[in-house]
């Protein structure tokens, strides 16, 4: 396709929340492609919605996913100034299918996709890029499936965590370890063999190597803690786990977040400050998992928790994603692919 006649368009992927709880059920449904989930885990969920804002009716503002990723993809075109930036999500409205049709009608025949998730499962990334490529026949798609080690990410990070660890620091007399965290996944999909095929075209060899998401994970912290280091920050005053393992059975990878604390709490630490490094805005692993949850776990072990404010507008963030977007930044990138 020549230049003169092809039109690119940036599509921000993410994985969509309910904007209502009796939508908990179908969302769910999304979520596990199809399984039902029992009744007791959509009833926990939903506790867990409510408590962070989520009614039984439509309200005046979007649910917090929802609300930044959308902020995120206008700062973004802003930014850019080369066009439209549509933004689909795996699991709800504005679903990816919908975005890619509408991305179609506007005329557009080359997407640059970009999960709003930086370090890439061949599982979870790979749902998002089977999402795009069976809605996107007949155009171009260039997938961008990892981006972990954008130094401009660890950036916005460090920029976000440096203020509370001071705080926390002054406020404990003493100096306060930082836990990074990540989304677990099940530890079947971090596995050779099984994980690598989610998104990949029929015929497609399998892979044997590992899943790269729990080594990305804890490169982007590293990264992070390698930039505070100009503040006096060292390497062992930072523990990673990864939080949010799934309530529907099965064994997820850890260590957890609440044996990590209790492992803090036992070094005879007073106070802890979370950052999770997976998550590029607030949404319910945040808002309920760490301010609700976690928080209440570290009060029991006699730990203060702080956490780190979360992405959501970060200025350096959006310009990690241009670097993304535009290549200034290498990231992990599919070849230019069109879906038959």
């Amino acid at each position: 396709m020549s230049a003169e006649t092809s039109k690119s368009a940036v599509l921000l992927l993410a994985h969509g929340t309910p904007d209502m709880l009796g939508e908990m059920a179908e969302y769910l449904g999304k979520v596990t492609g199809g399984r039902a989930m029992p009744q007791e885990v959509v009833d926990e969920l939903q506790h867990r919605y409510a408590q962070i804002g989520l009614k039984n009716t439509p309200g005046e503002e979007a649910p917090p996913l929802t609300k930044w990723t959308m902020i995120q993809g206008y700062l973004l075109e802003q930014a850019l100034g080369t066009g439209k930036v549509y933004v689909g999500m795996r699991n709800w409205h504005p679903y990816i299918a919908d975005v890619v049709a509408q991305m179609r009608a506007d005329g557009v025949t080359h997407i640059k996709a970009v999960c709003l998730a930086p370090q890439n499962s061949r599982t979870s990334v790979g749902l998002y890029r089977k999402a795009v490529l069976e809605a996107a026949t007949g155009i171009e798609v260039e997938f961008v499936a990892g981006w972990a080690e954008s130094p401009l990410l660890a950036d916005a990070f460090a920029e976000k965590l440096w203020p509370v660890w001071a705080e926390a620091c002054a406020e404990a007399g003493q100096r306060v370890p930082v836990l990074f965290t990540a989304h677990s996944v099940p530890c079947r999909t971090i596995m050779t063999g099984e994980a690598s095929v989610a998104g990949a075209r029929p015929g497609t060899p399998v892979q044997d190597t590992p899943d790269p998401y729990p080594v990305e994970a804890k490169r982007t912290a590293q990264m992070v803690g390698e930039r505070m280091a100009a503040v006096g920050f060292h390497e062992k005053d930072w523990y990673f786990a990864f939080q949010s393992q799934g309530i529907s059975g099965g064994p997820w990878i850890g260590p957890t977040v609440e044996d990590t604390l209790k492992a803090i709490k036992a070094e005879g630490h007073i106070g802890v400050v979370m950052q999770p490094v997976g998550f590029l805005c607030d949404h319910v692993e945040i808002l309920y998992d760490i301010d609700i949850a976690f928080r209440h776990t570290a009060t029991e072990l006699g730990l203060k928790l702080w956490r780190a404010e979360s992405l959501n507008d970060s200025a350096v963030l959006v310009e990690a994603l241009v670097d993304v977007i535009t290549g200034e930044y290498k990231a992990t990138v599919d070849e230019v692919m069109i879906p038959a």
